[in-house]
């Protein structure tokens, strides 16, 4: 298998200001940063990389929640990373991504929120179940994917942020 990526958590400082922005009654910031597992294959035959919780989630049928991972990944040009649902959840609860796949581009790592991975997730059941996710349950998971450019590409902009930060 050829390696083509690292993970990483973001600063404490990047962490901290992504989830106050989301949650701003949880007090104790450093020891959910402090617990933030970087992704990992369950298996020697896995695809995708589990994205774990930072912290414990109640999600009643039709709610949403933005996710601050704590993570960031440096991928070498010519790759990309594919968020999507874990599987079960997905299969269980219809817990969907808001933007159905998430893309995480090689140079979002250099954006000047340190490349922080946001999972925005819904719990779309149709059968009014409520989804628990525990500190530390993988929620979602990354895949990463190689791709092509055309003949005659001509892409030239830089990226400064994230979700639709590319857009003109």
């Amino acid at each position: 298998m050829k390696r083509i990526a690292q993970f990483e958590k973001v600063s404490f400082e990047q962490f901290k200001k992504d989830w106050l922005a989301e949650f701003p009654a949880i007090c104790d910031i450093e020891a959910i940063y402090d617990g933030i597992k970087l992704p990992r294959r369950a298996t020697k035959g896995s695809a995708g990389y589990d994205f774990y919780v930072p912290e414990a989630f109640t999600l009643s049928p039709g709610a949403t929640v933005k996710i601050p991972t704590g993570i960031r990944a440096r991928i070498d040009e010519g790759w990309v990373l594919k968020i999507y649902p874990r599987s079960g959840l997905g299969f269980k609860f219809r817990l969907q991504l808001n933007n159905t796949v998430g893309i995480i581009d090689s140079d979002y790592y250099n954006s000047s929120n340190e490349g922080h991975i946001m999972v925005r997730i819904t719990n779309d059941t149709n059968e009014e179940k409520t989804v628990e996710l525990r500190k530390g349950d993988g929620f979602c998971q990354g895949i990463f994917v190689e791709y092509g450019i055309t003949y005659d590409d001509n892409a030239d902009g830089i990226r400064d942020g994230g979700f639709g930060s590319t857009t003109g």
